[in-house]
């Protein structure tokens, strides 16, 4: 069983950044892939990035690609997701999920544990 608690979502102005964090319970972080996601209202959940159980790859979804960078420290059981060149767009719920297995996945039904999510709102 894993326990994810996501935290630093906010307010932000267009062009402007953010980091997310996500805190893992559990003594095996490092042996999960783990992912953010996120869900604007009225739109379906969709992929934002992932990361490998070491940390050694990364995946992002075409939109966010060259602004996001995802990174995860196994030593404190913690993802995060820095967020730059925010544009409204962004806007949405973002959660945390952890994958069983270390290969990368952008596939929402592929992971196993789910955070309560924090809101971003890009807005001026």
């Amino acid at each position: 069983q894993v326990r994810l608690v996501e935290s630093g979502g906010g307010l932000v102005q267009p062009g402007g950044s953010l980091r997310l964090s996500c805190a893992a319970s559990g003594r095996t972080f490092s042996s999960y892939a783990m992912g953010w996601f996120r869900q604007a209202p009225g739109k379906e959940r969709e992929f934002v990035a992932t990361i490998s159980g070491l940390g050694v790859s990364t995946y992002y979804a075409d939109s966010v690609k060259g602004r996001f960078t995802i990174s995860r420290n196994n030593a404190k059981n913690t993802v995060d997701l820095q967020m730059n060149s925010l544009k409204a767009e962004d806007t949405a719920v973002y959660y945390c999920a952890a994958k069983t297995g270390t290969a990368l996945s952008g596939s929402d039904y592929m992971y196993d544990y789910w955070g309560q999510g924090t809101q971003v709102t890009v807005s001026s």
